[in-house]
């Protein structure tokens, strides 16, 4: 079952033909640094691209050594020559203020963004030194942002919203009379797809990347592909599984151009469907079903990865189901549900 499907491949070539078309913006020295990144992960190292296209924008606009050169032209020994004040202002520069970089509009300057970019420079300044393309890194001794700072709230659904929201698909309680002639083309594969997410925590792009054969009803497991090119197993229960069939016996095959089309969920278009598409399809549902919540596929990670936490207490089992390394991302994310037993513990007495 295992292997890199050819959609994993068309996917990280075109992330590595946007890489490159990145790097033609950016001064040569920063090259194989990206190129270091890309090989772990093109779609972050696409991140740190814009990312130091800012700073070197900042530079550009602020930094009188660097002032006389274009972005791409900033000699590297004027990065080498920063402080850590300098690594101080530019960060006052990011929260104070919204930055375009190469006609794409960087909102994220909130605390959680601003760290994000600090990660991407941070990296960068010790790829550098450790390989001795540069002697100083300004980066140690700056500011950290602390991500807890920014203090937003988690959405997830409840287990009746849960509910709710495949009972839409279910009975076709779409809006217009429109929508539910599309919806009846397409009931089986969107409530196939919805029930993966709410009760796997697979993430979109793992989902919409599933092959036929990724899928072994017998053991009701699937092959992802998961971040860092790792493929994991992972299982379903009954309901998952008869949502699956279901599609696969009753629409699937009204999409495909013969029995040789390797992927699960297909358009109607007969290609494979793609992460915006599942996207925009949740968000449909979502303004039915929980109109007073902002709901995407993520949010449906985030639903999963707090039930199975609630119901379990195992924070590094559901760690080891969402493919966090790290199992502090785990804790951080689903502290909420920490803070909900650590409420219920306060009124058990466990001496009566």
């Amino acid at each position: 079952m295992g292997r890199d499907s050819e959609f994993n491949k068309q996917k990280d070539r075109n992330y590595r033909i946007k890489l490159e078309a990145m790097k033609k913006t950016l001064p040569t020295y920063t090259y194989e640094f990206l190129d270091s990144r890309a090989m772990r992960n093109p779609n972050t190292a696409i991140s740190y691209a814009y990312d130091l296209q800012t700073f070197l924008t900042y530079l550009k606009e602020f930094c009188p050594p660097a002032q006389k050169y274009e972005t791409i032209d900033i000699p590297l020994n004027i990065l080498d020559q920063l402080s850590f004040q300098d690594i101080n202002e530019y960060q006052k520069y990011l929260s104070a203020r919204d930055v375009t970089v190469i006609g794409k509009a960087d909102l994220q300057n909130n605390i959680s963004g601003i760290a994000r970019k600090m990660s991407a420079l941070r990296s960068f300044y010790k790829y550098m030194c450790e390989h001795q393309f540069m002697q100083t890194d300004p980066t140690v001794g700056a500011n950290k942002q602390n991500r807890k700072d920014d203090d937003h709230i988690i959405t997830r659904l409840t287990p009746d919203e849960v509910n709710d929201f495949l009972n839409v698909i279910k009975y076709s309680e779409v809006g217009s009379e429109h929508q539910r002639k599309v919806l009846d083309k397409t009931k089986y594969r969107d409530y196939a797809i919805l029930t993966l997410l709410l009760r796997t925590g697979i993430r979109v792009s793992e989902c919409v990347g599933l092959d036929m054969n990724d899928i072994n009803f017998k053991e009701r497991s699937m092959c992802v592909v998961r971040k860092g090119r790792k493929e994991h197993i992972l299982y379903f229960d009954d309901v998952t599984e008869e949502a699956l069939l279901d599609y696969i016996e009753f629409e699937r095959k009204n999409y495909i151009e013969s029995d040789k089309e390797k992927a699960l969920f297909m358009s109607t278009r007969k290609k494979r469907m793609a992460v915006r598409s599942v996207q925009e399809m949740v968000g449909k549902y979502a303004a039915v079903a929980v109109s007073n919540k902002k709901i995407s596929p993520h949010k449906m990670r985030s639903t999963y990865g707090t039930a199975l936490y609630n119901k379990t207490g195992d924070i590094r089992l559901v760690a080891d189901v969402l493919g966090h390394s790290d199992i502090n991302t785990t804790a951080k994310h689903y502290a909420a549900s920490e803070d909900a037993h650590r409420r219920q513990a306060a009124k058990v007495d466990p001496y009566s």
